[in-house]
Order: structure tokens, then C-alpha cells, then sequence
């Protein structure tokens, strides 16, 4: 059967037609519909883990005892999980494993723009690339076949145009297999220095294999063209912008497996043709590989290493002309995101900017309190770094009573917690605030360990915060309303105060949940209103200004009452007081 699939969705389809029997993922735009997916096929285990370093181990403890497993997650995910990764690698797996790394050129979602090929390199295992969901399925198949032919786990490496694209798939039946017998090998699987260097010779003799497989495989497939006097070297979303623009007029090579990369079959397309151009997204790693194998190209000294590509960039770079009906317009009004009307944690940042605080920020859509007219947060790096960070610049800085730290109950779970252990051990002097909106909001509102259900939304340990944060040795913890602008403004005031580590909870479900009851929208009366703007103040969407006086958007509005706390005058109020 044939049909329109995202990619993530066609490697969750992947995973289940080759048998795939665990799954354990953290979630991570662009890669958080594989795992949503797969879940509901009842034949595969499927889980979110606290964080991607615990999904990779649980994943090889899968593989290990000889069912076929996954884990997935975005590039700055695999950073956490790097430690095990280099480690597996060395290892080999027993049944077939699969990693799936969702890149994000652009920064749609994602902190930085790293290049997630460079990690299938320095950790020298196989990675594929595919250009649209039909690949996405195919190489997640072949994949499995890979990792068990050359004892390694297998990356596949998708981007967010490829995820959340959709194009034709065929579907097929599952393949049921059988679990591999566990047999116990110190010398394979016990990385202790004498076994690993032992290990290492055996991972660089898979490479060279891996190479001789690269140089045949059908995943890296040269196409005809009529012009001969460019030859392009191209992968992913690449090569379909690149053939959008030319179709069949220059011959192209296009790389499925990116790493390890073939040698004669780009030398032998080099010789076929008077230039090499290659066209990749950010770093040059097809073009640093041709380089190092003797072969001359072009490539970032025309395109450069930075953002999406597109069929306009490719065309404006070499040359040529964009059909009409292909041409992107990208002259589009900005729409910068913003916090959603009834946000429990609008009321909060407010509060922190009213108090003149630092705020050590962290990764989730609370990110958003950095935007103006907020402006709360002084800096976000990863998950995890606002706790840690608070420490260190406490413990340096001496400002203990002018900042804070900011982590959402889900990144808190996920790396959050050794920092506060940290903070407990070291006598640090700081107030963390958790921000517990009890769900997994930015990546689209997966549940957690904090929840009280897991991924298939049944009933889950639920992990009690306040027990959690006294359990690791903060004594000091508070929970408010952060609709309550008084409680929040005299709780905080008082545990910056304190001299000794603190824990504030700012508890309120996310506005977004379906479960959560709304009083309904207030209404403003325009009469009373003298244009001070102070409603203003907290960036609410549903506030506007209009001839000069406050106007509700009754559209967005959910009633959660923090702009009446503001309004002097009794602009603001409930239908029932106006």
C-alpha cells in the first residue's frame, strides 16, 4: 500500500517492518515523531527516557540481549549521548541497532547548527543519509542489515525538511525476527583498557570493509546527465534542490551513506566530468573527503557553511534559472514566537524582571522569556546549564540574592537534577526555580517522568518534585501559583534572600493541555482605560492597543487573570464584573 508519509513517520515505518522490538527516545524536534509513532504499532516496546544518554544505553541493553532496537533524538541530543556512542561503537551491538539524528539547519528549534556527520566520523560508524521519506524507510531497513553485517551500530542522519516532509511510501508486512542468542564475552563487551585496546584494530578493519561496501551499495548512486561539464556530489535535501533546478542536465552523485564515503566511485565521477561541484548543508564533509582522496572541488568557497539551502541559493550560486512554479518566495513577514496567551509562565517572568533579577536560563518554550518586553533571561546554552550555571556564578560572582535559575519539570528530569545535587553538596548559595507546567511543552507535549504516565499514556510512577529536591538536600522548597503575582513576587523575594540553596516550584499546567478548564476570556472596559500600557508589560497576545486603549482578543484569551493584577484602573476583568 502506498502513502503520503513524513519522513520521521517513514522510519518509524521502517523500524517496524524490520522488526525493530525497542525503542527508548528522549524527545527532540526535529526527530520526536519517530518515536510517537512507532509507538503505536503494539508489536514494538516503546518509552521516553529520561534523556538521550540513558535512551542510547537502554537501547544497547536491548540489542545486547538480542532484539533489534532504536533510539532517537535531535543533534544536540547526541551530545549527551556521546559518552556510550563512542563506547558501542568499539563494542559492536549483538542484534541489529539504529540511531537516528535529527540535524536542524536553520536553528528552526535548536540552539546552535552543529553538523551531526562529524560524530559518525570520530566515532568511526556507518551513517546513512536519505532525501525523503521512501529513503527514510528503505535506508532504517537496510540499516538493521548493515549493523548486523559489520557489528556496529548505524546512524541515520535526517535534517528537519526531510522529517517533516511527506512523500510517497509503500508500506509492506512485518518482518518478524527472531531474537539473537545473549552469549557472554568479556573481551567484546567490557571496555576495561586491555580489552578496548584490543577492540580498536577490529573497528578499524570494519572501516575498510565498510568503504568496499560503500563503493557498491545502491544507496550511493550515480545519475546521467546530458551536460558534462559540471558533475555534482550531493546528499539529503541537497540533492532534491539540486534536481529541482537542473534535472537530468549535469550528472550527480548522490551519497545515501555518508560516512564511510566511497573513494573509487567519486574518483571514477570525477574523471567523467570537467568540474566537481559539491552541495551540502553546512560543514564541508563531502568536500574535506574529496580533498583528502586526491579529488579537486568547489563547494563551501560557493555556498559557505552557514543555514538552510533552498532551489533559489542553489540557483543564484551556479547559475541558473528557477522555473516560476518552483521558485520559493521567501520574502515572507516574520512571525517571531512568542509565549501562548495564558502561559503559566508569563506571570513568573514578569515577577523575575519586576525584581531586577539575573535568570540563568535553560532549553524548553520558557526560552521565550528572553524576548522582549520580558527580557528576563540572561542566557540558555543547554539542558541542564541554568542550574549548573546558577552554581558557578554564585560561587564566583557573589550574587547570590540578584539571581535565579530557570528549568522546566521535564529538563529538570533530564539533566537538571545532578545539577541541583551539585548546588545541594557545594553549599551553593542558590535559588533554583523549577517551571512545572506538568508536561513536556516546546517539543509538542510528551509526557515525563514527572507526569504520572508514560508514552502510550498509561499510568507511570510519577516522580514527587518536592521529595525529589529535599531527597537530594535542599531544604528549602516552595511551591506557588504563578497566576498569583503577590505569592510569586513574596516567595521569591524571600528565598533570594536566604542564605542557604533553595527550591521554588512554579506550578500550573500548561494552557495548552486539553484537560485544563479556562474561565473563558476577560473583557477590558475601553472608558476606564487611560493608555498607561502597563498591561502591556507582560507580552500576553491576546493585549493589544487600540486608539490608544487596551483591547482583549477574545479569539486567544484564555481568562488566566495576570494582566488584571497589573491594570490600576478596573480596565480589566471578568465578564461577570464588567
Amino acid at each position: 500500500m502506498k502513502s503520503l508519509m513524513l519522513g520521521n513517520e517513514a522510519v518509524a515505518r521502517g523500524l517496524y517492518e524490520a522488526g525493530c522490538g525497542f525503542v527508548s527516545s528522549y524527545p527532540g524536534t526535529p526527530s520526536t515523531e519517530i518515536t510517537e509513532t512507532i509507538a503505536k504499532y503494539k508489536e514494538v516496546y516503546a518509552e521516553w527516557a529520561p534523556n538521550e544518554k540513558v535512551a542510547m544505553e537502554a537501547a544497547f541493553g536491548a540489542s545486547l540481549s538480542g532484539t533489534r532496537s532504536f533510539c532517537g533524538m535531535k543533534h544536540v541530543g547526541l551530545n549527551v549521548a556521546a559518552d556510550p556512542l563512542f563506547t558501542i561503537s568499539y563494542t559492536g551491538v549483538n542484534a541489529g541497532m539504529i540511531i537516528a539524528v535529527a540535524d536542524d539547519p536553520g536553528m528552526h528549534s535548536s540552539q546552535n547548527e552543529q553538523d551531526s556527520r562529524h560524530y559518525a566520523i570520530a566515532a568511526k560508524l556507518p551513517m546513512l543519509e536519505p532525501a525523503d521519506s521512501a529513503e527514510a524507510k528503505e535506508f532504517t531497513m537496510l540499516a538493521y542489515e548493515i549493523s548486523e553485517k559489520f557489528d556496529a551500530p548505524v546512524l541515520i542522519k535526517m535534517c528537519t525538511r526531510v522529517a517533516h516532509s511527506q512523500s510517497i511510501v509503500e508500506s509492506g508486512e512485518r518482518n518478524e525476527i527472531e531474537a539473537k542468542k545473549y552469549e557472554k564475552c568479556i573481551e567484546k563487551y567490557v571496555m576495561m583498557p586491555g580489552m578496548a585496546k584490543r577492540r580498536h584494530p577490529i573497528i578499524e578493519e570494519r572501516t575498510k570493509k565498510l568503504i568496499e561496501f560503500a563503493e557498491t551499495s545502491s544507496v550511493n548512486r550515480v545519475e546521467a546527465g546530458k551536460d558534462k561539464s559540471m558533475g555534482i556530489i550531493t546528499s539529503s535535501t541537497c540533492y532534491q534542490y539540486v534536481k529541482e533546478v537542473f534535472g537530468d542536465k549535469y550528472p550527480v552523485l548522490k551519497l545515501g551513506m555518508i560516512n564511510p564515503m566511497p573513494v573509487e566511485k567519486i574518483k571514477r565521477f570525477a574523471a567523467e566530468v570537467e568540474k566537481v561541484v559539491i552541495v551540502e548543508e553546512l560543514d564541508g564533509i563531502i568536500e574535506a573527503h574529496c580533498n583528502n582522496i586526491g579529488v579537486e572541488v568547489k563547494g563551501k568557497e560557493i555556498f559557505g557553511c552557514i543555514g538552510e539551502f533552498s532551489q533559489n541559493i542553489i540557483a543564484e550560486k551556479l547559475g541558473a534559472e528557477v522555473d516560476e512554479g518552483a521558485r520559493l518566495n521567501e520574502n515572507v513577514p516574520a512571525r517571531p514566537p512568542v509565549m501562548c496567551a495564558g502561559c503559566p509562565h508569563r506571570g513568573l517572568f514578569y515577577t523575575l524582571k519586576k525584581n531586577k533579577l539575573n535568570v540563568m536560563g535553560d532549553i524548553g518554550c520558557y526560552t521565550l522569556g528572553a524576548v522582549a518586553p520580558l527580557a528576563a533571561i540572561d542566557s540558555t546554552i543547554c539542558m541542564g546549564a541554568s542550574v549548573s550555571g546558577l552554581h558557578g556564578f554564585n560561587k564566583a560572582g557573589n550574587m547570590a540574592d540578584k539571581t535565579v535559575a530557570v528549568i522546566g519539570d521535564s529538563t529538570f528530569m533530564h539533566s537538571g537534577v545532578t545539577g541541583l545535587i551539585n548546588v545541594a553538596y557545594n553549599e551553593s548559595n542558590s535559588t533554583v526555580i523549577i517551571l512545572d507546567n506538568s508536561i513536556t511543552g516546546m517539543t509538542g507535549h510528551q509526557q515525563n517522568p514527572t507526569t504520572g504516565f508514560n508514552l502510550k499514556g498509561d499510568p507511570a510512577t510519577k516522580i514527587d518534585l518536592e521529595s525529589l529536591c529535599r531527597a537530594v538536600g535542599i531544604k528549602r522548597v516552595r511551591v506557588v501559583d504563578p497566576y498569583n503575582l503577590k505569592e510569586c513576587d513574596d516567595v521569591i523575594k524571600e528565598e533570594v534572600a536566604a542564605e542557604e540553596p533553595s527550591v521554588v516550584i512554579s506550578r500550573r499546567p500548561c494552557a495548552l493541555l486539553k484537560y485544563v478548564k479556562h474561565p473563558g476570556p476577560i473583557t477590558a472596559k475601553s472608558d476606564k482605560c487611560v493608555g498607561c500600557k502597563a498591561c502591556m508589560k507582560i507580552g500576553c497576545p491576546a493585549i493589544s492597543i487600540v486608539n490608544g486603549k487596551a483591547t482583549i482578543d477574545n479569539t486567544l484569551c484564555t481568562g488566566c487573570g495576570v494582566c488584571t493584577q497589573l491594570c490600576k484602573f478596573g480596565v480589566l476583568g471578568a465578564k461577570e464584573e464588567n
